[in-house]
């Protein structure tokens, strides 16, 4: 436990003091935000604000994480190294994409096909690895079964270990390019994303916390009353650490904010997101605990789905959030309501994982 508030406390310390260093460091090389001419014409004041803030969240991770394990004397697990490497890789891919928005001064970054084979990369060397390295208890990071709160016995590997791979490789890359895009479409006003993330970060904690203290001691001990997560204090340190970074960044990027977390950011929370959810073995209840970011997901597709059907719009602009900027919210209004109902899909999440843990 020591170390989950040591990982947290450091990581925001950092993400807090080094944030306004690096917005002096973009501001002198001019690093700044292009504003899209179709978005709402509110945001044509952010034009220039410095962007790829997410490098900070990023290091402000590693260095939280890093320091919790020196302080502590922990080895790095398997798990914990994993969902880094995730977070890392899909963050270099964003930092790739911003640069290119900057640099050539237009909306548009990173080609898709390129995107797509930056994310394919990183999902697959990590859905790979996290089918191997087996403890004393011959438990691997992650496993073929479909999870909810646990493994359940929808198995991938039905037909043979080979096929197993295969399936399990394409499901945790369709799950890490959900996330990533999710947390990518909420990073349109200041502060959302960052605060729903702390807030969703914030219930891993817990959940690492719990499944360490309820912790299966062997393979053959599996039951109802504890859980087969491989790492599940480690994974809550690393959920420590971003939930810091998140606290300490949405301090300078809260409205008016200072800077923008980018690509960069977004897309690497939504990796931190997915490795988090895929090896506590939470994938469907992440889906309740990001509710919110699944929210505006859903307003996307429903947009772009009923405009090609029917040649009209459900919302006046989607994502979501900015449907209620052309409504007339205010900015400010928009974001705190948003992370009062991300928190309440976070207790909703948080509440049905304890009481399947008391029903069983």
């Amino acid at each position: 436990m020591r170390a989950v508030l040591i990982s947290g406390g450091l990581s925001m310390l950092i993400a807090l003091l080094g944030t306004p260093l690096f917005i002096r460091f973009l501001v002198r090389r001019q690093y700044g935000q292009f504003i899209r001419q179709d978005g709402p014409t509110a945001h044509f004041t952010k034009r220039g604000t410095p962007t790829m803030g997410g490098v900070v969240i990023i290091v402000a991770t590693l260095l939280g994480w890093g320091g919790a394990g020196l302080v502590t004397g922990n080895m790095p697990s398997a798990s914990a190294l994993l969902v880094l490497f995730l977070m890392t890789g899909l963050g270099v891919v964003g930092f790739l994409d911003d640069f290119i928005k900057i640099s050539r001064q237009r909306s548009l970054g990173l080609s898709a096909r390129w995107k797509i084979v930056g994310q394919g990369l990183v999902g697959v060397t990590f859905a790979v690895l996290a089918l191997q390295f087996p403890n004393e208890s011959f438990r691997t990071p992650a496993s073929t079964h479909i999870s909810f709160i646990r493994d359940t016995n929808l198995d991938l590997a039905f037909q043979g270990a080979t096929i197993g791979l295969i399936l399990f490789v394409l499901w945790a890359n369709f799950l890490i390019t959900a996330w990533s895009n999710a947390v990518n479409l909420t990073d349109g006003l200041d502060g959302l994303a960052a605060g729903v993330s702390l807030i969703v970060f914030g219930a891993y904690v817990l959940v690492g916390v719990w499944q360490s203290n309820q912790t299966c001691q062997s393979l053959f001990t599996a039951g109802p009353s504890c859980y087969e997560t491989r790492d599940p204090l480690d994974l809550a340190v690393v959920a420590a650490a971003v939930t810091g970074a998140c606290f300490g960044f949405l301090w300078w990027n809260a409205s008016p904010a200072k800077i923008f977390m980018g690509d960069t950011g977004s897309l690497a929370l939504g990796g931190a997101l997915a490795g988090l959810s895929i090896l506590s073995r939470t994938e469907i209840l992440a889906a309740i605990i990001g509710g919110m970011f699944v929210l505006v997901v859903l307003s996307d597709v429903i947009q772009i789905g009923f405009f090609k059907m029917t040649g009209r719009r459900v919302f006046k602009m989607a994502p979501l959030h900015h449907h209620f900027e052309l409504s007339g919210w205010g900015e400010v209004t928009i974001v705190i309501r948003f992370w009062i109902i991300a928190g309440l899909f976070v207790a909703g999440g948080v509440g049905i994982f304890y009481a399947e843990w008391v029903a069983g």
